[in-house]
This record gives structure tokens, C-alpha cells and sequence, in this order.
């Protein structure tokens, strides 16, 4: 019996075209991972951690899987890399393509290489904004708040706006 499990994922690209890279990335982790049951709206941000020329577009998914975080998180290495991310050795940079698991079902788990649900999302208004559109009443299992009051509470003043085509 296969167990399917609700991963909610967040996509980003600041290297043009971003708007194909979030695409391909779509279409790779709907082949790969799971099944796409919901897609936010796609917002535009500056880059945080580092200076760019070119905004951020980001856009969170929900999908459904019978795959282990582990190796969803192993299948995202690999859509990263076939859309040509390159991973800097410290620090933010620009990339064509970021995949971050946000939330595993209510699964807590933080080891070596990977933990869950994501340690940032609650400071960066560039996720949140998507994920309350998707799920607002979703519950952060570390925090015991749900998704809209981690938005309340975020510190990052940071403007997001939906993306204009």
C-alpha cells in the first residue's frame, strides 16, 4: 500500500528567464516526485542575504508523494542540477532554480542533511505570503502556530508583490 504524503514546496529563480526555470522545475518535480495538487500565485522579491540586479520570483506547490523526505530530497538535488544550479560555497548567491522542502506532512526532523519543516520560513515574508495563500491554517508542528500567524509575527519587512507578467 503506497502512503501518500503532503509536501509543500517552495520554488525561486532570480536568473532569467525565471519564469522557464519554475516551469521546468514544475514539470520535473510533477515527474519525479509527485503528483501537483495546488500552485500559489507567483510572487516577485528582492534577494535577501546578498545584493542582485535581478528579483526573485517564487512560488510555493503542494504535492502529494509516496517518496520519503530523504528522497525528496535527493529527486530536488537532481532537478536542481539538470537546470544548471550551481550551489555556492558559502553564502547566498543567484541561482536559476531553488527548491526548498517547507513543511513534510507534521514531520519534525532536523539531522545532518535535511531538517523539517524549514528553519527560515518563519522569518522570510517571501515564503510565508505563498504558503498562507495555499494553506493558512496549516500548523507549523514546532512552533504550534499556523501559517498565518507565523505572517502576523514576522519580523521581515521585506515588500513582496505578486509577479506582473
Amino acid at each position: 500500500m503506497n502512503c501518500l504524503n503532503k509536501v509543500f514546496l517552495l520554488l525561486g529563480s532570480n536568473i532569467n528567464p525565471r519564469i522557464k526555470y519554475l516551469e521546468n522545475a514544475e514539470k520535473l518535480i510533477d515527474e519525479n516526485i509527485g503528483n501537483i495538487i495546488k500552485l500559489s500565485n507567483i510572487y516577485e522579491s528582492k534577494a535577501l542575504g546578498f545584493e542582485s540586479d535581478v528579483n526573485f520570483i517564487n512560488r510555493v506547490l503542494e504535492v502529494s508523494t509516496n517518496l520519503s523526505a530523504n528522497h525528496v530530497l535527493g529527486k530536488i538535488f537532481e532537478i536542481e542540477s539538470k537546470l544548471g544550479r550551481k550551489r555556492a560555497a558559502f553564502g547566498y548567491s543567484s541561482r536559476t532554480i531553488d527548491i526548498d522542502i517547507l513543511y513534510y506532512n507534521d514531520l519534525i526532523l532536523d539531522d545532518d542533511k535535511l531538517t523539517i519543516p524549514h528553519p527560515r520560513l518563519h522569518e522570510r515574508r517571501f515564503t510565508l505570503i505563498p504558503l498562507v495563500e495555499m494553506a493558512p491554517d496549516f500548523n507549523h508542528p514546532v512552533f504550534n502556530m499556523v501559517n498565518q500567524q507565523l505572517l502576523d509575527h514576522c519580523s521581515d519587512d521585506s515588500v513582496v508583490n505578486v509577479y506582473k507578467c
